[in-house]
Parts: C-alpha cells; structure tokens; sequence
C-alpha cells in the first residue's frame, strides 16, 4: 500500500512538473500587464466584481468575521462581492494542481488562505501568481516588511507571491472549573494526562492544529527549536531525537480519550468533545479563539487557556492569490483591504476572531493606535507578555510532512 501511495505521488510530482512547463498565455499575459498598472487603475477595474475566497471554514468566529464584518464593509468600501467559500487548504491546491494540469486558464478561484507546507507546494508548482503584496498600499504602509516571519513562511521564501493577513500563537484552553492548575511542562502533562484517564487528546497529525501539538513534543524532545532551525530539515537530528518524542506520545496514549484507540480528525471535533464535557482540554492556534465561543455558549464560561513552560508556536499566515484566477484585480483590492488597520482591527476583537494583527502597531495610524491599546481581547486570552515570553518559531515544513508520514506506524499502530 505504501509503495502504491508513493508511486502516487511521484506521478503526481511528475504530472506537476510538466504543468508547470506549460503556459497558460492568456492568463498570464493579463497578469503581467496587471503588475505594471498604477493601483487608482486596479482598483477601477475591481469596482463591481465579484471575488471569491476559498478558505478553511472549521471556525465559526472566522466565518462570522468574514460573513458580517468583512463581506458588507468590502462591498461599501469598494463595490466588491465577496463570495466565501469553505474547502481545506489541501484540496484547494488539489483543485488548482489538476486545472493547471488541464492548461485551464479561467478558474473559479480568485483568493486562497494559506501557510505552511501548502505554500511551499503551491509556490513551486507554479500554482500561485505574483509576485503581487509590493503592489499593496497596505502592505507597504503598515507592515514590518523587514520581519522574518514576513519574508519567510514555514522557512520557504515568501518573495511577494503572498500577502500576510494574521499571527496565531497556539495555547492550550482549559476549564478552570475542573482543573484548577494547568500542567507547566510537558512532564506534568503526561502526569495530568495519567492522573485523569479519557479528559485528554489532540487532533490527528494530518489536522493542522494536530499537527501543531505533535511539532510542540518535537521541539521539547529535541530541546527547543534551535537545532531545527539551524539547517533547515535534517534527518540527522530526527534520527537523534525522535524515539523521546514518540515514547512520550506512546506512553500517554493509554490514557487519552477512548483509551488513545481514536483520535479527534480535526479541531472541530476537539472542541467539540470540550464542549461536551468528554474532555476537559482543548487547543487552537489562536490565543484569543475562545473568546467567541464563549459568547456563544459553545465552550464554558470558565474557559481559560495556557502555554506550557516550555513555549508555543506562532506564526504568520498569508492570503495568496491562484494562478488562474479570473478577477486578479479583484483579488488584489480585496487582500489590501483585509490588511486595512480597521479590518486588522475587527478581526483582532474578540467578538468575532480576536486573533493578532498582521501589521507592525508602531506604524498604525495615532487614532488607531489608541484603539488598538484600549481593546480587552477578553478573561481567557493570556497577557500579551506572557504571550511574547513565550513566543517559539516555526521551523520547515518537512517536519510537518514528515510528522503526518511517520505518526501512525509510531503511535497508532504500535498501541
């Protein structure tokens, strides 16, 4: 089975490469002669179209922000209709990848939500357009373009082929209620974990979020970041150091939820065994992402979240623009406007995302820098210098393919 999956994916490789070879004419003639216009002449040719974005749809507070916030304030400022349409990351480059094999030149997609080793593969494959964020009045007024965690993305180039539109920081969440001091290293997780058999899991390592935890016992097994960071992905190090990382998850897995013999698919699902009671963690890649469901009445009142002594992961993600988008200059007034600091500025309340901004606050606005200091993001959100402290990079994202390959016969299967 695996060498029918790997001979798969070779032929797909292959398949990509020959796509990449071939010329869309018509579409990339147009692109180009987009990149030489002033923005007053994009933005004339964006007024009354129609953009359509594909992005993960697994949060609701996202979607609201995008649905009421987002879609009524783009078509006033504008004349722009948003179209938000929900699919994984992985099956949108699916969909590019055999519209690119087809030589398609007009496709349905205009924006796509992206970060990680998604955006390695679509930037190789030739899947994306650009280069573009240079061309943003937004981009360039108000983003540190200096950062590394602009100009690199999971350790890949970003080279203006994507716009950044957030930071994330993964914390745990927690129900104070029933545990009334949150575990600080992962050795008093594993302890909390055994003491209370069936009240904790993460997602699957295909799962972002999943993925996410499996990388944070990585880090802790190798002894922190700086070894992954050195030399991009190295098997040497994993060969090193990974039989502390999968004994560690072995060793618990006796007493996760369902006895470890299942895991949560995705975030949603976690958070809905959390909601449900079943177990009394959960965990997201955004600090402040319990704020909203709490309001909702979806997690307790009692929630509250944590990073372990150790650190957590953040990162930047971004808004890329497809190859075959049919209205790239829609796409593009569309992506300056979600990097605005009043959408910034939505977005990081509470009420709908509440997640960190992708703009350097020093460079706001002075009006928007005091509104930016006066907002409460909310009880559950952790103090924006605890937050800081404990700030880990992201490292290659060969660590997180490699983590999806190698998961299941190390743990899974091994029970």
């Amino acid at each position: 089975m695996m060498k029918i999956r790997l001979l798969a994916l070779s032929l797909l490789i292959v398949l990509l490469m020959v796509a990449a070879g071939c010329s869309n004419t018509k579409s990339d003639s147009a692109g180009e002669e987009l990149k030489e216009k002033e923005w007053s002449d994009i933005t004339d040719l964006a007024d009354g179209s129609k953009v359509r974005i594909f992005m993960w749809g697994g949060d609701d507070g996202i979607n609201r922000y995008m649905d009421e916030w987002v879609t009524p304030t783009l078509k006033e400022a504008h004349n722009i209709e948003l179209e938000r349409v929900p699919m994984d990351t992985n099956e949108i480059l699916q969909k590019l990848s055999t519209e690119k094999r087809a030589n398609k030149e007009d496709g349905t997609i205009d924006i796509i939500w992206i970060n990680g080793e998604n955006f390695k593969n679509a930037k190789e494959f030739e899947l994306l357009y650009g280069p573009f964020s240079e061309k943003l009045p937004n981009y360039q007024n108000y983003v540190d373009t200096e950062s590394l965690d602009v100009q690199y993305d999971f350790g890949t180039e970003v080279e203006g082929m994507e716009a950044p539109w957030g930071k994330v920081q993964f914390v745990f969440q927690y129900d104070e209620e029933k545990i009334q001091t949150p575990p600080a290293t992962f050795e008093e997780l594993k302890a909390w974990i055994k003491e209370n058999p069936g009240k904790f899991t993460y997602p699957d390592a295909n799962d972002f979020t999943g993925n996410a935890f499996l990388r944070h016992v990585l880090y802790d097994a190798v002894g922190g970041p700086e070894k992954l960071l050195e030399n991009g992905y190295q098997e040497e190090v994993l060969a090193e150091h990974q039989e502390d990382m999968w004994s560690y998850l072995r060793e618990i897995q006796p007493s996760l939820w369902r006895k470890g013999e299942t895991y949560p698919a995705t975030l949603t699902d976690l958070d809905r065994l959390y909601s449900q009671g079943e177990v009394w963690m959960t965990m997201g890649y955004n600090e402040a992402r319990a704020e909203s469901l709490i309001k909702d009445g979806v997690f307790p009142e009692t929630t509250k979240s944590f990073v372990l002594d150790s650190g957590s992961i953040g990162n930047t993600h971004f808004l890329a623009i497809p190859f075959n988008s049919p209205n790239k200059a829609g796409a593009m007034v569309a992506i300056d406007f979600l990097m605005s600091p009043d959408a910034q500025l939505a977005k990081y309340e509470s009420t709908y995302w509440g997640e960190n901004m992708a703009l350097d606050p020093t460079k706001l606005p002075e009006e928007r820098k005091e509104k930016l200091t006066k907002m409460d993001r909310g009880a559950s959100v952790l103090p924006p210098e605890k937050l800081s402290e404990s700030l880990l990079p992201e490292v290659d994202a060969e660590y997180v393919n490699w983590l999806k390959e190698h998961w299941v016969n190390e743990v899974v299967q091994k029970q």
